[in-house]
């Protein structure tokens, strides 16, 4: 099972956990870095390099809100999408998602 990330990198500028990952599986979306679940080895770079230590790991049998929350932002069709997201196999390539989890965008905006 993949690292997730938490709540507690919402707003969070840094994103160093970005430029560790060697599989490219961090993806930036307003407000937000998520890691795709498919994609991640398991290598755990990200995790020491958070500077808010947002970044876990979500055992398989963990019942995980993050993993779930991961898996519905790229499995679902987000707001002014017309598919989801899916398993690009590179966020570099993918560029900043322009469409956020209604979450995300609840909590940015102090709900």
């Amino acid at each position: 099972m993949p690292y997730v990330i938490s709540d507690s990198c919402i707003g969070n500028k840094d994103q160093a956990c970005v430029d560790v990952c060697p599989v490219d599986c961090i993806y930036e979306a307003k407000g937000r870095v998520w890691i795709q679940p498919g994609e991640c080895t398991d290598c755990g770079a990200c995790e020491f390099e958070c500077p808010v230590e947002a970044i876990s790991y979500a055992a398989p049998d963990d019942n995980d809100d993050d993993l779930k929350e991961a898996r519905e932002f790229f499995e679902t069709v987000l707001p002014g999408r017309d598919v989801p997201i899916g398993s690009p196999r590179g966020a570099r390539k993918v560029g900043i998602i322009d469409s956020d989890h209604p979450r995300v965008l609840k909590l940015l905006n102090g709900g």
